[in-house]
This record gives structure tokens, C-alpha cells and sequence, in this order.
């Protein structure tokens, strides 16, 4: 895990925040409102933001719903525009606090257990955040392609 705590310094411009059912069609249906989003904030579907923006939100919600679900209770989405730090937040809150994020894949032949090797590979930052009800995981994405 990336051992890197990052806090916004910054105010966001703008912000989504969606709860969702903590089911596979609430994952799809985060990934689908990050693209969506990102095109209304200028980042349209294609571009490398929203492709990698979806990739991160995908995972993350997955293992929300796969890892940290709790019967009854749903996930959060949420998307930060922090343009004073060049950068994109995401965050993906669920209820289930009581297990520890597994980084690397038990079986490297097996199907799962990828998700947060992808997100160390595509975001600038990520990591955890304890709540007082389950745990955020976040990530954060340059705005802008390094030089």
C-alpha cells in the first residue's frame, strides 16, 4: 500500500458525492457516473483522465462491494475537483472497517486480486482513511500529463 497520507490543502471547485447499493450493479453504476462527471467538468469520455478515472473507480467500488460490504448498507462515491493542486480525488467509502486491504494477489494465476496493484500503477497517491463506521480508500490522479 502506498504509505503516502494525503489531505486536500485545497477546497474543491466541484464534487460528486453518490451513495450506491453495495451490489456488482452499484459498482458499474459508479464507474458509469465518473465518466459521466468528468465529461460535464471538461474531461471528456476518451480522454486519459476519465479512461484512468474509470479504471480506479471500477476497482475500488468492487472491492467495496466484494470485500467491504455490510447487509443493508451502501457505498459512497466520491469525486473531487482540487484544481489549485492539479489533481482529481477519488474516494470510495464503505461500512466494513474490521479487514485490512490485501495488496498483492494470493494466487498470481488466479482471476482476482489485482485491483489494488492497478490502482498503485495509475494513481499519483492512495491509501486509507479509518472512519468512524468502515474505512475510505482514496486515490488521486494528476490533472494534467506530466511533462
Amino acid at each position: 500500500m502506498n504509505a503516502e497520507i494525503s489531505t486536500p490543502t485545497s477546497t474543491p471547485t466541484a464534487e460528486l458525492t453518490q451513495r450506491l447499493s453495495s451490489t456488482p450493479r452499484g459498482a458499474r453504476l459508479a464507474r458509469h457516473l465518473t465518466a459521466q462527471q468528468l465529461h460535464t467538468w471538461g474531461f471528456p469520455h476518451g480522454s486519459d483522465l476519465n479512461d484512468t478515472a474509470q479504471h480506479v473507480v471500477a476497482e475500488l467500488a468492487a472491492n467495496a462491494v466484494t470485500h467491504g460490504r455490510v447487509p443493508g448498507r451502501d457505498f459512497e462515491l466520491r469525486l473531487s475537483l482540487l484544481p489549485a493542486e492539479d489533481t482529481l480525488r477519488i474516494e470510495v467509502s464503505d461500512a466494513r472497517g474490521d479487514r485490512e486491504l490485501r495488496f498483492a494477489a494470493a494466487d498470481p494465476d488466479g482471476d482476482g486480486g489485482r485491483g489494488l496493484v492497478l490502482v498503485t500503477l495509475l494513481a499519483a497517491a492512495w491509501g486509507v482513511t479509518q472512519r468512524a463506521v468502515g474505512k475510505t480508500v482514496w486515490a488521486e490522479l494528476p490533472l494534467k500529463e506530466p511533462e
